[in-house]
């Protein structure tokens, strides 16, 4: 029988193991720790991750942080346990900016604060802060995602809003820096009238649902991020949700963007759309 070659081993076989596995494995040589910490093993083994039928349900309660197994839908009790946080920090002190791939972007607000990039499964984390973080993140004007490009660089981007603008940045792992992006020019969208959720990646685009609950009251909008051109656009709401007040939240279903539109017009009422050729379903 031939040798099994080390492309077999690592991006066909440890590629498909759990996170936790694959971390003892990294202990079997000092080869085997380099080639399973590569920016293309983490790229491959985060692919494979999201393919995978078992996904994770984070919480953040006010004194743990909760993980939950979440199959066919279900929250299964018996399953789920408690993470700790790698700094000294009450979890009510935490805010989640988004989520991708089992990583998670999240604020710790303190007397200053700061941007970590956590991995809750390794127990691996990075201070992304840097030195351009002079004011203080807020719970409706900063958000983020997080996207692999197209040399599988992992980027952080990063929004925030005060005094009415809306500054954007993207952070490249590769490069350890962060780099300013042009925002859509002529709206109001850094407001402190708007709200904006974090983001939620799906078909090599970001989208951010922004909302004004002011004036006017009820207005929404869908802002979409393209991670290959690295430029923003308007997505139109769907059109037949126009009931106030209404919620919009995004989820991605078999690689699909879709939205649970959530209005009361005498009744609580939810309805599931799906964005698929340009138009609403």
């Amino acid at each position: 029988m031939e040798r099994v070659g080390d492309y077999m081993i690592f991006e066909e076989i440890l590629s498909r193991l759990p996170a936790k596995v694959v971390c003892r494995f990294k202990c079997v040589s000092k080869q085997w720790c380099y080639e399973l910490s590569t920016p293309k093993f983490v790229f491959i083994h985060a692919r494979r991750v999201v393919n995978s039928i078992q996904k994770k349900l984070l919480s953040l309660k006010e004194n743990s942080i909760v993980v939950d197994n979440i199959l066919a839908g279900n929250l299964e009790e018996d399953t789920s346990k408690t993470v700790t946080f790698p700094y000294d920090v009450e979890p009510s002190f935490l805010s989640i900016i988004g989520s991708f791939n089992g990583l998670i972007l999240l604020c710790i607000k303190r007397s200053y604060n700061e941007l970590v990039l956590w991995n809750p499964t390794t127990r691996r984390f990075k201070l992304m802060s840097g030195d351009y973080f002079s004011r203080y993140f807020g719970r409706h004007n900063d958000t983020g995602g997080m996207y692999f490009d197209e040399h599988n660089d992992l980027k952080v981007l990063h929004i925030n809003c005060y005094w009415d603008v809306v500054t954007a940045r993207v952070y490249s792992r590769h490069n350890d820096s962060w780099r300013k992006l042009n925002f859509l020019n002529g709206t109001q969208l850094g407001s402190n009238f708007y709200s904006w959720s974090p983001g939620i990646y799906s078909d090599k685009k970001i989208y951010f649902m922004v909302s004004n609950y002011w004036i006017p009251p009820g207005e929404r909008n869908i802002v979409v991020f393209d991670v290959i051109s690295e430029t923003f656009s308007i997505l139109r709401f769907p059109e037949h949700m126009e009931v106030n007040p209404c919620q919009g939240h995004f989820l991605t279903i078999s690689n699909k963007m879709h939205v649970i539109v959530v209005q009361y017009a005498g009744e609580l009422i939810a309805d599931l759309v799906k964005y698929e050729h340009d138009e609403w379903i």
